[in-house]
């Protein structure tokens, strides 16, 4: 178990790891199910699956014998390693990539004419593009943010390769819960389903009758609140 005066972690023999890597796939499987919403099947699902449990694996071999704070351990190494072979292989095209850059230059032009941040029907007028191709766009660019939590929560704790101590884990909760209380109902709801319970963007749309894309600005938005937050205190 992760602890001791010398922060030693007890290496975990090979059916240890075993009996550990079944009984935490489940949280691989939902993490690998909520990304793979994302990327529109830019890693085939069962390779996203394996990469996950090596990350699994890894989070065992740091942490030690899991208890109660392992789960939110292991998520983050999971994600971590999904996250960084995604990054790794450059998914989204250079014309996708370019198209998406073109598109966020113009609404930040759009955003200095008006003195304020413009309403989506008038990013459509502006732009001549289609309610569709904006809802790609805002997808588009919310991938780029996909990791922003997770970088948030390591930040917090300090030091990603190990287990934060029980006096991390309450400084960085209490931190986020103050974070969290900084934003409105709507962005509230939208961070907890989609940390918390895991659920994808057109989930999330579902729940709360908005497209996928509004949602994806929402996080994209709750998520720049609670960094400056968190950089604040």
């Amino acid at each position: 178990m992760y602890g001791g005066a010398d922060g030693a972690v007890a290496v975990l023999s090979v059916a240890e790891e075993q009996k550990h890597l079944l009984a935490y796939a489940p949280l691989v499987k939902r993490i690998v199910r909520q990304l793979n919403s994302q990327v529109a099947g830019a890693i085939d699902r069962d390779d996203m699956e394996q990469i996950g449990l090596m990350g699994l694996l890894e989070a065992l071999r740091r942490y030690g014998e899991p208890d109660a704070a392992f789960g939110s351990f292991a998520s983050l190494r999971v994600r971590g390693a999904i996250l960084d072979e995604l990054r790794r292989q450059d998914w989204r095209p250079r014309a996708v990539r370019q198209e998406s850059h073109r598109l966020r230059d113009s609404v930040r032009a759009l955003t200095r004419k008006l003195g304020r941040e413009p309403a989506e029907k008038e990013i459509i007028a502006a732009l001549g593009i289609t309610a569709e191709a904006y809802q790609e766009y805002q997808l588009a660019e919310n991938a780029e943010q996909i990791g922003s939590f997770d970088e948030l929560l390591q930040e917090g704790m300090g030091q990603a390769d190990s287990a934060p101590s029980p006096e991390e884990q309450l400084m960085v909760r209490r931190s986020l819960e103050q974070a969290l209380r900084g934003l409105d109902e709507r962005e509230q709801r939208v961070v907890q389903m989609y940390y918390e319970f895991e659920l994808s963007y057109k989930e999330i749309a579902a729940v709360l009758d908005l497209t996928d894309a509004r949602v994806c600005q929402l996080n994209k938005g709750a998520l720049g609140k609670m960094k400056a937050t968190l950089q604040s205190a």
